[in-house]
Order: structure tokens, then sequence, then C-alpha cells
């Protein structure tokens, strides 16, 4: 049976893509779950080459990065990609550029399945990137007829796009009527809820990415279980006190800790 390495399901948007796949075409396998810490590189190296997560694990064969991991699966599943070889272009593309480009969406909206949040400020740059997310949804739902983006199946470039989704939701991002549907859909499968609802009870809170989303945007519900305030919060170390608002730096972070 595959390991599937992944990290928090509250942040890892990467972590999902691989395993939604997975769940949602019924292909078996044990998840073993990372939490971020200061010290990922030196847990991570252990399994992950490029001491990142997700990764796969298939017997002795270790396969990195999500579109990797996509691709291998495919040789052996081949309802991974579209049946239809121009659909399957078009999908193996959106993919590929969700997998490249949208850097302003992942780091002015960064992905935590609990929060709801206000951008404090829409950038031309993230605005372009909203802009370019619509038109893609748009071409694949009215190329393929939907209701999924590449066709009326489930494949690796909805599951490319489902992080997308909570990021729409939670930021209310402003999409065509038919896109918005595109990703309540998403939103909707089984393996997107079950994820969501294991997002909401993780204990852990990494205080980085908590601080990021504070540097863009003002929370207005946090969904989770466990509920921190993080105002309230504070690392102490070597005599030190550091505000979580403070941590932004990766530096200051892993010296706190």
């Amino acid at each position: 049976m595959y390991q599937l390495h992944i990290a928090n399901k509250n942040y890892s948007s990467w972590s999902l893509r691989p395993w939604v796949l997975m769940k949602t075409l019924g292909i078996k396998f044990e998840e073993i779950s990372h939490s971020f810490k200061p010290d990922n590189f030196d847990r991570f190296k252990v399994f992950s080459p490029s001491a990142k997560i997700p990764v796969l694990i298939d017997g002795n064969v270790t396969i990195w990065d999500s579109l990797a991991i996509t691709e291998y699966l495919f040789e052996s599943h081949a309802t991974v990609w579209p049946e239809q070889r121009i659909a399957r272009a078009w999908a193996r593309s959106a993919a590929a550029e969700m997998h490249s480009s949208f850097q302003s969406l992942r780091t002015c909206c960064p992905m935590s399945v609990g929060v709801v949040a206000k951008l404090k400020q829409m950038t031309v740059d993230l605005e372009k990137d909203i802009r370019r997310l619509d038109e893609l949804f748009l071409s694949g739902l009215e190329e393929f007829s939907g209701p999924f983006l590449a066709g009326d199946k489930f494949t690796a470039v909805d599951a490319f796009f489902c992080p997308v989704a909570f990021r729409v939701k939670n930021y209310n991002l402003l999409l065509n009527r038919k896109s918005l549907d595109y990703v309540e859909k998403l939103l909707a499968l089984p393996a997107m809820q079950e994820w969501e609802e294991r997002a909401l009870e993780e204990p852990e809170r990494d205080l980085r990415q908590e601080a990021e989303l504070d540097h863009y945007a003002n929370r207005e519900e946090d969904h989770r279980r466990q509920f921190i305030n993080h105002s309230m919060v504070f690392l102490k170390s070597h005599g030190n006190i550091f505000s979580v608002e403070n941590c932004l730096s990766t530096s200051l972070l892993q010296t706190a800790l």
C-alpha cells in the first residue's frame, strides 16, 4: 500500500492535493501526518529527499513534489487524468500553471482552513491572479461542459485547485457565478469535507503561518475546535519574550522556539 506523508491539514495546501486526489478516486494509502515545527528540515529529510512535504512512498520508491506524485499515480491509475487526449492536455497545463504560478494568491491569502478573514489590501498582482483564476475556471468549464474542470469526472486538475477553493471561501474572493458554483462543488466533495473536519480538530498552531495570515488579513471567524487567542500568546526563550506578531521572521521564530 502507498504511504503518503503530509503536514498539518489546516495549513498544508500541497499536502491536500495528492490526498484529496487519492481519496476521491479510491486509491488506498496509509496517511502519515507531520506537524510544522522549526526543525522541519531535519525531521522531513528523514523520508523526503527535498525535506518538503508531500511525499509518496511505494515500496522502495520515493516520490516527492505533488505534481510528480500525480504523474506517478497516473501510471497505475488511469483515472488520475482525463481519458480524452485534448482534455488531458488542457488539464495538465492548468495543473502545471497552478503548480508554478499564482504567487500573489498564495502569499496574500495563506491557507488556513478554519479561519475566515478579510484582506487588508487588494494588490494589483493579487487582482491579476484572481482574474486569471476566474478565466481559467471558465475556460475549462465551458470547453469541457463541466461540472469539473476537464469534464464530468473529478481528476488531478480539480485536486490542484482544491486548496484554492478554501481560499476563495475564507477570503471571500470575487469570482464569476459559474466559477463560484465550481468552487462550491469542490467544497462539497466528501474528501474535502473530511479534510476540513480534521483540520478544524488539529490542536497545533504554526506561529509563522498564523502571523503571515495576520499580516495580510483581519480575522473575522475562527472555527477551529481549540481556539488560541494569538494576541495573548507569547513565546519565552533565553529570558526573552516575543509576541506572535513578531514571528513573521523565520529566524526569529526559530530562535523563539
